[in-house]
């Protein structure tokens, strides 16, 4: 069960109070907790049973020349606060005069109503019995799948608060449980295959393991039949989950901080551009009712919304924090964390075509295509694979040759490209939207992806 909310109203008088001590007029808070339960398995034994509890505070304060000074501890007690307080008051000192984050605009704000009911924890031997069970399934799929390399099941609860000086008085929970199976499998003479698959649910009640270990068991039998690929350009499909891997790894095209740091593709004058093809839309929607992770407000106070980043294949907006914002003058989107230069994240891509408007290629199916085409199932390596500051991408994949309807697995293979060629190259997006673990998108064609064979 989640842990028995933090008295908010009395935490904010309290720093109220040591701060009218201390002559200090300016402040705010951000405040994290978080219990979970974790196990892991191997072979029938219990590998790893794991219980934490983690709790943060970050406390900032402006002094009378304007300067931020920033400290994060995690002593909660009023001791712990008051050092806290004291420790940011000297820091703001040595503040930087040319990066000044300030108070939301949107603190006060209405909150968006997530419907996220908070769940009961089973308990860690539940959990261990559970994934105990789905291993043994799972080993007894096929006689290749000899172990499960990679497994976790887990079950939590988060809490976040942020307070400041103005009367902000944000507080949010919520529950969370994730169970990860990879197996992998191995025949006489052949090379180790894998397939796993992922499951998030609001508590592990919910959680659908018998999907979980149908999806890895597939993977995984799908890909032992492997043969090597030939060099050359292809028509891909990419899984939404692989296209959702890819987008994320060069959201910093999105982020307006890092635009200002000189570390996007984007310029601040390129909202309005034209990045994809027309038919191709992208939104960063924390409030999407999959999205088990959503939380109401950001770590400045702004609440949550959804916004359109894509639309029709024009940049349309950058996430944003009080200080770039403020820049760009525009509004805080709800993407920023806390700190003295704040940084700033996506929450839910939302991938889909635009209404009513065809790709010219509607015929693409990658359940009935007789075309030939490569499907990618996962991206590996991305923090190595991406030069996100560049465009550029080199990243190994699983996946198949798909020829008249026949999926052949790949051996071994990287795809590369520039990710902007790649938004052009767009040739259609299958009508059919899937939720992932990650995200919300179809399955998307892209012409002419240069695959690299394994020699």
């Amino acid at each position: 069960m989640a842990n028995a909310p933090l008295n908010v109203r009395s935490l904010q008088d309290q720093l109220q109070s040591l701060a009218s001590r201390e002559g200090i007029s300016r402040w705010d808070l951000g405040a994290s907790r978080s219990s979970s339960a974790s196990v892991q398995v191997d072979r029938g034994e219990a590998k790893q049973l794991k219980a934490s509890q983690r709790s943060s505070i970050t406390i900032r304060v402006w002094n009378q020349q304007g300067l931020v000074g920033i400290t994060s501890t995690s002593d909660l007690s009023d001791s712990g606060l008051e050092k806290a307080l004291m420790g940011a008051h000297q820091a703001s000192g040595f503040g930087n005069p040319d990066d000044v984050p300030g108070f939301s605009p949107l603190a006060t704000a209405p909150e968006p109503d997530l419907h996220r009911p908070l769940q009961d924890a089973q308990g860690i031997q539940s959990l261990l019995n559970q994934l105990l069970d789905a291993e043994k399934q799972l080993l007894g799929r096929h006689p290749a799948i000899g172990t499960l390399p990679y497994n976790a099941m887990n079950e939590g609860s988060s809490e976040r608060i942020y307070l400041n000086s103005e009367g902000a008085l944000r507080q949010a929970q919520r529950t969370q449980a994730s169970i990860f199976l990879m197996a992998r499998a191995e025949e006489s003479g052949r090379k180790p295959r894998s397939g796993g698959a992922v499951r998030i649910a609001l508590g592990s009640r919910d959680l659908d393991v018998e999907g979980c270990i149908n999806e890895a068991a597939e993977r995984t039998i799908s890909h032992l039949n492997y043969q090597p690929i030939d060099t050359g350009r292809y028509l891909v499909c990419f899984t939404p989950e692989a296209f959702l891997d890819l987008i994320g790894s060069f959201s910093s095209m999105l982020s307006a901080r890092a635009v200002l740091d000189g570390l996007s593709l984007s310029k601040a004058d390129s909202i309005g551009d034209q990045l994809a093809v027309p038919f191709f839309n992208l939104t960063d929607n924390g409030l999407h009712p999959a999205h088990v992770g959503a939380m109401p407000f950001d770590g400045e106070g702004t609440p949550t919304r959804a916004l359109p980043l894509i639309r029709e294949g024009c940049l349309e907006n950058f996430l944003h924090s009080e200080a770039t914002a403020r820049h760009f003058g525009v509004e805080p989107t709800g993407h920023a964390g806390m700190g003295a230069k704040v940084s700033v994240g996506p929450d839910w891509f939302e991938v889909s075509r635009t209404p009513s408007m065809s790709t010219g290629a509607d015929h693409l199916d990658h359940t009935t295509t007789p075309d030939s085409f490569v499907l990618i199932e996962s991206l590996s390596a991305l923090h190595a694979g991406v030069k996100a500051s560049q465009g550029a991408f080199s990243l190994p994949f699983d996946g198949w040759l798909v020829k008249g309807g026949e999926r052949i697995s790949v051996e071994a293979a990287t795809v590369a490209g520039d990710i902007r060629e790649l938004l052009r190259s767009i040739v259609h997006l299958e009508p059919e939207s899937v939720i992932t673990h990650e995200g919300v998108s179809p399955y998307v064609w892209v012409d002419g992806l240069a695959i690299t064979g394994e020699a």
